[in-house]
């Protein structure tokens, strides 16, 4: 594969998989606005891992918990601060999971990947995520989350299965409208995706293992590296911004997306 394909396929798959504005409406527009071909499932599972890599350097601290949790789950101790954050994460990912893997077994997945789908979903959940972020309080923070939280922003994750919905993008949605502050509703979702992304890049990971080669192989590796650094970038940013900025100029950006995705569809 050429190299700034490669490149930019993991750059652009690195900066939107965390940013709420859909990564396959900039992945479907990519090769249709350059004339490249599809880069395969392979550097499909290598941007995931790479994304996936990124997400738990930025947020390392409340990774190292999760672990600790997971220890102290086994353990038989379950009342401690970590095993909570760490079984509340478990419960948030099990309606996507499921979901998932339903849209697989019925091949309804592959249905639903068209340009027309992807345009409507990217312009009416980000109006959604308008909604929510102007009338969300943010009477709550992360320390607050709930299992009944939890579930709930589980099912609001679930609509990321619609190709433009956006995962980040859908879960932040639903942490502010159960009222999160914005900080923490990102955080939220961030640490909803680590479980998400591992799922997803372990399922996909199964299907190519027989198709790698040395050449794959390095390619892989370069795809990986750069959408780590990508992601890196865009969580830091994201959250660097979310101190004093409101999502709308996402929600302006995903508008325009959707709209110039409805005008390639129909054309």
């Amino acid at each position: 594969m050429p190299l700034l394909h490669l490149i930019l396929v993991a750059i652009v798959q690195g900066i939107t998989e965390f940013l709420p504005v859909s990564s396959s409406g900039h992945l479907i527009l990519l090769p249709n606005l350059l004339g490249f071909e599809d880069q395969g499932q392979v550097i499909d599972v290598a941007v995931h891992v790479g994304t996936l890599g990124a997400v738990m350097l930025y947020f390392h601290r409340d990774v190292a918990r999760l672990f600790r949790g997971a220890g102290q789950i086994l353990a038989g101790r379950f009342a401690t601060a970590d095993a909570r954050l760490t079984l509340l994460l478990a419960l948030a990912t099990i309606p996507i999971i499921l979901a998932g893997l339903i849209l697989k077994v019925t091949g309804l997945s592959d249905a639903l990947r068209s340009v027309t789908v992807i345009a409507w979903s990217t312009l009416f959940f980000g109006l959604v995520l308008w909604w929510a972020d102007r009338t969300g309080a943010d009477r709550k923070t992360s320390d607050d989350w709930t299992a009944f939280d939890a579930f709930k922003m589980g099912l609001w994750q679930m609509l990321a299965l619609i190709p433009g919905t956006s995962r980040s993008g859908i879960t932040i949605t639903g942490a502010r409208q159960m009222g999160y502050a914005r900080e923490d509703a990102a955080r939220l979702a961030m640490l909803m995706s680590i479980p998400t992304i591992l799922a997803s890049g372990a399922l996909l990971g199964l299907e190519v293992a027989g198709d790698m080669n040395a050449a794959l192989a390095r390619d892989a590796g370069i795809a990986a590296a750069f959408a780590l650094l990508a992601a890196l970038a865009a969580l830091a940013l994201m959250m660097r911004l979310l101190k004093s900025v409101s999502f709308t100029p996402y929600v302006i950006y995903r508008i325009a997306l959707g709209l110039v995705l409805l005008t390639y569809s129909y054309a």
